[in-house]
């Protein structure tokens, strides 16, 4: 029986570093594809190709055999910092919206007929996310369509471009609404890091006595799924029957403040919370697990707590280590 093979689009990134250990784990033959290799951890990836998938020629070559399974994480993205303040929307459409163009098609040439496509929870609609105590993200709320983000409606384009080419095209493309993914070897400073890496760095660099600064008034709501059970959902969808779209996240909502105070209460610092104006996004969002227990029989468990625990830890390290190597230097 040959060895399986398996493409990793953006294979750089956070996520897509966590896919290629799994499905090496699993024994695959992977190809990762991005712009860079990931800062964080070296790749296992047993090829990796660095180069922009905006460009055909590109996605071409490395598109160049009938892949068991492709796995198109790939986009221009990053935290409510970078998506919310609308300095980024027209790259954020663009750049994104050519990726998928570009790797579908190429997909399709070469009769590859399982494709996964990571959309967000950022395309459901914006009016059914108002109260922070009760959002709604079933997966039939997505329409009408009100996005609160030029991701989010790229997003929303390139959901029905992958079902499309399943009802034209013969493939079996699997959608899935990623929600606030987070762990170890992420984004954690710059601008693009997620709200539980904000978090954990601005802890852990905080003063013992002192503040960190949390945007809005902090009781905006949001769920929070580890990246290893990410992974699982995201595996186990593509081998599924189940095209989708479906939410792949926690159920286990926090307040913002909550998520700050947690934190703090794992870093055993002192440190206070002070709310400033900032970019925010919806009022509430909550992943609504009813249709992922029900097609795949399964759904995300592990504790908030728990994976709050291992990246504050980890990002904790990786500050120590930059402040060594700066009093080194």
């Amino acid at each position: 029986m040959s060895q399986k093979t398996a493409l990793v689009c953006g294979a750089g990134g956070f996520i897509g570093g966590h896919l290629v250990k799994r499905l090496k784990a699993e024994g695959f033959w992977v190809r990762g594809v991005d712009l860079k290799f990931n800062e964080h951890a070296e790749t296992q990836a047993d090829d990796f190709a660095i180069g922009d998938l905006r460009e055909q020629d590109f996605v071409r070559r490395v598109v160049d055999r009938p892949f068991d399974e492709v796995y198109q994480l790939a986009a221009d993205m990053g935290g409510a910092g970078y998506i919310f303040t609308g300095e980024n929307d027209a790259n954020v459409m663009h750049n994104s919206a050519t990726i998928n163009l570009n790797v579908l098609e190429e997909c399709r040439k070469r009769n590859i007929r399982r494709v996964f496509y990571s959309s967000s929870a950022c395309m459901y609609p914006e009016h059914n996310q108002l109260d922070p105590d009760n959002p709604n993200c079933a997966e039939d709320s997505a329409y009408p369509a009100n996005p609160d983000s030029e991701y989010g409606w790229e997003k929303l384009f390139s959901e029905r471009l992958y079902l499309a080419y399943n009802r034209n095209h013969g493939m079996q493309c699997r959608v899935a609404r990623y929600h606030n993914i987070f762990g170890p070897e992420g984004t954690w400073d710059g601008g693009r890091e997620k709200a539980p890496a904000a978090m954990c760095r601005k802890v852990a660099l905080a003063e013992d006595g002192g503040s960190i600064e949390v945007w809005g008034d902090g009781q905006q709501t949001r769920s929070f799924l580890y990246v290893d059970e990410c992974v699982e959902g995201t595996v186990r969808l593509l081998r599924s029957e189940f095209e989708g779209p479906v939410n792949i996240g926690s159920e286990e909502m926090v307040t913002i403040n909550d998520l700050a105070g947690m934190v703090i209460g794992i870093s055993g610092r002192d440190v206070a919370i002070e709310n400033i104006p900032g970019p925010l996004g919806v009022r509430g969002r909550n992943s609504d697990n009813r249709l992922i227990r029900k097609m795949l029989g399964w759904e995300p468990s592990y504790p908030l707590r728990d994976g709050i625990k291992i990246t504050y830890d980890w990002i904790s390290t990786q500050i120590d280590r930059k402040h060594n190597i700066r009093r080194a230097s």
